[in-house]
């Protein structure tokens, strides 16, 4: 069985950084597609980083030279490191993965930034 589980989230003021976690179980990260989503209420979900089973990042331009994805495939996490963040930044943020045709999701992790 599959399974993602998302740390690290927490409440964090303007300018502050925090640095969420994916732990993966039952799969390798290493050949898979990693994500980062976040979602605020009524708000569509939100593809905020991507980081490719070669290893190719991608960040939407929100988070551009802020946030920064990476994998660790000896722990089998993919983690995403957030600077400088903004209020508009809170929301609940999601893992991911994808491969084989097959995609796979955690419960989610709050991140709060206060003004």
């Amino acid at each position: 069985q599959v399974q993602l589980v998302e740390s690290g989230g927490g409440l964090v003021q303007a300018g502050g950084s925090l640095r969420l976690s994916c732990a993966a179980s039952g799969i390798s990260f290493s050949i898979l597609h990693g994500y980062w989503y976040r979602q605020d209420p009524g708000k569509e979900r939100e593809l905020v980083a991507t980081i490719r089973s070669g290893g190719i990042t991608t960040y939407a331009d929100s988070v551009q030279g802020r946030f920064f994805i990476s994998r660790d495939n000896a722990k089998n996490t993919v983690s995403l490191q957030m600077n400088n963040l903004k209020p508009e930044d809170t929301g609940v943020y999601y893992c991911a993965a994808q491969g084989f045709g097959r995609d796979y999701w955690g419960q989610g992790t709050q991140v709060t930034v206060s003004s």
